[in-house]
Order: structure tokens, then C-alpha cells, then sequence
């Protein structure tokens, strides 16, 4: 069971002025569901500050067998965007073994100046972050990966539209498979992801980890209200 959740990545930063929608509670929430038990949660909140927003978001992840803890992990990030350039993240990453990992990002001089498991980088000042819940990452080649603080090289491709039910409702979604390329530091293959999105905000996504592959995880909008 260890690292099977290596990579669900925070998912986490969308607009609307910004090109991203926020919803209109400002809050955001998904359940991780394993083995038809739901293992953990993620929830994201947006602040708008004129024409800044700020996203929180915090993954936590307890599993236990026969009342003993098992596996956990957590994960808290801060993304800070003016409309739709990202200018600064701060986060926090802690595995179920002994790495945690400090990440740090910020527009400086017209370059994206951040920090993480391979050190201080350099990056274009119009990289944005590796968030499932913002759709323009479909757009990308390249993506900050707010877990580890790296740069990650990705492919998506676009399947057929899909509709899927989620609290008693069918919601017509595009569909999409996202890949992308390994580092050299992690302990395993990067894994492949579909992804579900409803007029660009996500609804559902799942995985299978290299260490758990007979183990679908899936990731469902808790929060869903058509209306």
C-alpha cells in the first residue's frame, strides 16, 4: 500500500474573469475513493482579492487496517493568480515515509523563480501549475508540479465526450487521457490519468498507481450542483 497515492496531485486552480471558473460558494470538494471506500478528501477554497485570487487547497489521506494506521499523506498548497498568470505558490508536500518537501514559486523579473525537490529553477514567467481542476492544463506541454516542486513534460490526448452520473444526475462531460514524464528522483512511473470535465470544471478523475495497479483511485466531486 505505500506510495500508491504518490501522485494525485493537488488538483486545484481554475478562473473565470480568470480563465478558470470559481464557483460560487468559493469552495470546492472531492472524496478519493478506494476499494469502494472513501480514503480521503480534497477540498479548495478561492478568495478574490480585486483582480487577484487565491486558491487553498488541502489534500488529506488516512487509511487503516484493523484500526491501525496504514498509510497517510497531506498536502497543502496556496496559489496565488491575476487573471491568468499564476504569480506565486507556496506548499507543503508529506509523504507516507520520512520526505517532505517545501515548495516555493514566484513571478520575479519576468521569470517564474521556484523551488522544490531539484532545487532552486528558472522557469517561463508563464508556466502554470500541474492542477487537474484547471482545464487549460490540457493546453500545455509543460506544468509545475506543485507536489514535489518540479517541471514536468506532459502529453493529453481528447476522447470522446462521455456522460457520466454523479449524485442521481447525467452530466455530459469531455473526456481526456493525461500523461506525463517521469523524473529521475521519483520512486516510479509517472501514472496515466483520465480526466472528466463539465463546461471546464472537473468532475471526476482516476489512476492506477505502479504499485497498486489491480487498485483503480478515484477522485468524485462531492459538491455538484447543476443549478
Amino acid at each position: 500500500m505505500k506510495s500508491i497515492f504518490l501522485i494525485i496531485y493537488i488538483v486545484f486552480s481554475t478562473f473565470s474573469a480568470f480563465s478558470f471558473p470559481i464557483p460560487k460558494d468559493g469552495e470546492v470538494s472531492f472524496d478519493i475513493i478506494r476499494k469502494n471506500k472513501t480514503i480521503g478528501n480534497i477540498v479548495t477554497k478561492f478568495t478574490k482579492e480585486d483582480q487577484m485570487v487565491k486558491i487553498h487547497t488541502v489534500m488529506d489521506i488516512k487509511i487503516k487496517v484493523l484500526f491501525i494506521p496504514a498509510y497517510e499523506f497531506f498536502q497543502e498548497t496556496t496559489e496565488t493568480w491575476k487573471e491568468d498568470e499564476l504569480i506565486e505558490v507556496v506548499g507543503f508536500t508529506d509523504f507516507e515515509d520520512e520526505r517532505e518537501y517545501h515548495i516555493k514559486g514566484k513571478d520575479i523579473d519576468d521569470k517564474f523563480i521556484a523551488s522544490g525537490m531539484d532545487g532552486e529553477l528558472e522557469l517561463d514567467k508563464s508556466i502554470i501549475t500541474l492542477n487537474y481542476w484547471n482545464k487549460n492544463i490540457v493546453n500545455q506541454k509543460e506544468l509545475f508540479d506543485t507536489q514535489k516542486g518540479i517541471v514536468r513534460e506532459i502529453n493529453v490526448k481528447k476522447l470522446k465526450n462521455e456522460i457520466i452520473e454523479l449524485n442521481n444526475k447525467k452530466i455530459e462531460t469531455e473526456k481526456y487521457i493525461f500523461n506525463a514524464k517521469k523524473n529521475p528522483k521519483d520512486l516510479g512511473p509517472f501514472p496515466e490519468y483520465t480526466l472528466w470535465y463539465h463546461n471546464n470544471e472537473l468532475i471526476k478523475f482516476k489512476f492506477k498507481n505502479w504499485k497498486d495497479k489491480n487498485r483503480t483511485i478515484t477522485i468524485v466531486r462531492t459538491d455538484w450542483d447543476s443549478n
